[in-house]
């Protein structure tokens, strides 16, 4: 059989197994990849997969096995599936799944469940399935006979995508078996317009008559793929371009319109432009607090700005910021649709030199301050801002990153910097340690041409090492970059900063872990010495191997996460006395 038979799906009504029904499903949207542990509880289905020309990828925990789903959907811009027995396989997604409903991804995650007729019985691995992702999926259904099971399938995989967030499919396994007469769901486009026609022409005037225009490119760029769009109405508007928290690939960083992005760690540049603009239009962003609170000491947000938000989901326009217009439509859309009012009103403008200058002296400056950022190596150890600067610099343009959460990879939001959409995968709000190496995988598996990599703290390195088992037996040339300081260094930054440098539970003694993937049959790379860095980077890249590089840095951390959430330690117990700060 060819691969062309094995991706053909019958048409019309037909009598089929559930198990075949499902599978065919999964053909029609397209899927050539799924990403889990086998089970008992899906396995009739799970056995026609080779025939239908899907790929299991079989990982080490299920956690990560969903954040693989997110990475591939996050680099393709197609549906990530994901599958695992019912019960504490199923339980092992919830994390990813609340990662991939904040980074708004067409996750669809499959949870076969106990059998029907043994319902609330108490039996082996059995819990109720739904309500446990029920706040953190975009959709859920329950398939309540085997005979709707291709339908309500097609549906999970329908509103994935055009609601952008996970969706969650439950089906007892006892519903794989049997026989059904059931036609098989096709997928069809739902396109989303530019929104209210006034609102557009409202929006066209404000950035029309405005003295200091900024754009702030939020995630919806990329997912609408809207840069064309985007671009061509900046540079009629000669307007700085910021990216919206951890959306640093939204707008190209070598275009004289960049500013960098905003929030934690972001870019100085960005935040001293934008805290001159008299009108915000928020594209493709929900301006999400971490990305609009103050930074470096800077309270950039322009609180007399007038703001257009522009968002495909109605629910978050004017959610954190009051707006002045307010638009539900499609990125894309919205930008051309402006773009055309703007024309209409006066023609094309010429370029505002003022301003272009300014965003280039901004940007020089910001650099010049981040390069005296940079501490001092020790023996053996390399500064972390000197080793993310040099991997900056020997990273190809075409390289996909994903990024922990910790100091260090909070620190590198300065240093990554983008060309193209769907680049960058932080892990967003949720923020779960784990999350960047099983994405980098799916994302590695989505754009196999391109090179992926993860940043990740040796902290969290210890929830997801044991995928470097997955890369080797799957042959996915993945590459981690493990940032080896002996230390939780977002915690032990708190407590040096709140609680008199009292360690406990951050300090961490680690293997080498280049040592612990030869180990596992992958390639290591131990990195000692700032020259090693970028050479480090480039041997993995050619070696097309999954490659663990273990990078010593210096105990440097940056600036605290959550400054504004902690309070002088304040105790009452005569016990605790020396614990309490001087008030």
């Amino acid at each position: 059989m060819t691969m062309t038979d094995a991706r053909r799906v019958y048409t019309g009504k037909q009598r089929v197994t559930p198990s075949e029904a499902f599978v065919e499903t999964l053909v029609a949207q397209g899927v050539t990849d799924v990403f889990g542990i086998v089970g008992s509880a899906y396995m009739d289905a799970h056995d026609l997969f080779p025939l239908a020309g899907i790929r299991f990828i079989s990982t080490a925990h299920e956690q990560n096995a969903a954040h693989m789903a997110d990475g591939y959907a996050r680099a393709t811009g197609r549906h990530g599936v994901c599958i695992a027995q019912n019960g504490p396989g199923v339980t092992n997604f919830v994390t990813a799944i609340a990662a991939a409903y904040w980074a708004h991804s067409p996750v669809v995650a499959i949870t076969p469940e106990s059998g029907s007729l043994t319902a609330g019985l108490g039996g082996f691995q059995e819990t109720e399935q739904l309500p446990i992702f029920s706040k953190i999926t975009k959709w859920q259904t329950h398939v309540n006979s085997p005979s709707r099971i291709a339908e309500l399938t097609g549906r999970a995989f329908h509103y994935a995508l055009h609601e952008r967030g996970p969706t969650q499919v439950n089906i007892p396994r006892d519903y794989f078996y049997g026989e059904i007469e059931t036609e098989i769901p096709r997928p069809f486009p739902v396109q989303r317009g530019a929104g209210d026609s006034a609102a557009i022409k409202r929006a066209a005037e404000l950035l029309a008559s405005a003295k200091f225009p900024v754009i702030v490119a939020g995630g919806g760029v990329g997912s609408a793929g809207a840069l064309a769009e985007l671009t061509a109405l900046a540079e009629h508007l000669s307007a700085p371009v910021v990216n919206s928290y951890l959306h640093n690939d939204t707008f190209p960083a070598s275009h004289e319109l960049a500013a960098g992005p905003l929030g934690y760690q972001g870019s100085q540049a960005a935040m001293k432009l934008i805290a001159q603009a008299d009108v915000v239009l928020a594209l493709g962003s929900r301006l999400g607090p971490f990305g609009t609170l103050p930074q470096y000491g800077l309270d950039y947000w322009p609180k007399n700005a007038r703001i257009i938000q522009i968002d495909a989901d109605f629910r978050v326009i004017g959610l954190v910021k009051p707006v002045e217009v307010g638009i539900h439509g499609d990125a894309k859309a919205a930008a051309a649709a402006i773009y055309g009012e703007l024309r209409s009103l006066h023609g094309e403008r010429p370029r505002n030199e003022a301003r272009i200058a300014a965003i280039r002296a901004a940007r020089a400056a910001w650099q010049q301050e981040l390069d005296s950022l940079r501490g001092a190596n020790e023996a053996g150890r390399v500064d972390p801002r000197r080793a993310l600067a040099e991997l900056a610099k020997a990273r190809p343009k075409n390289a996909m990153v994903a990024t922990d959460i910790g100091n260090v990879c909070s620190v590198s939001n300065s240093y990554l910097q983008f060309e193209e959409p769907n680049s960058f995968f932080a892990a967003m709000a949720f923020g779960n340690c784990g999350y960047a190496y099983p994405t980098a995988i799916g994302a590695k598996v989505g754009r196999p041409e391109r090179p992926s990599i993860a940043y990740v703290g040796d902290g969290a390195w210890g929830m997801s090492l044991a995928e470097v088992l997955t890369c080797v037996r799957e042959n996915i040339p993945a590459i981690a970059v493990v940032f080896d300081n002996g230390q939780w260094g977002a915690e032990k930054r708190n407590q040096i900063d709140y609680f008199n440098s009292r360690f406990l539970g951050t300090d961490l003694a680690n293997p080498n872990f280049a040592e612990v993937a030869k180990a596992m049959g992958g390639h290591g790379i131990t990195v000692e010495h700032e020259d090693q860095v970028g050479s480090a980077l480039q041997e993995a890249i050619a070696s097309n191997r999954p490659t663990v590089i273990n990078l010593r840095l210096t105990q440097a951390l940056g600036d605290p996460f959550r400054r504004d959430a902690f309070k002088p330690p304040r105790r009452l117990l005569d016990k605790y006395a020396a614990y309490s700060a001087a008030i």
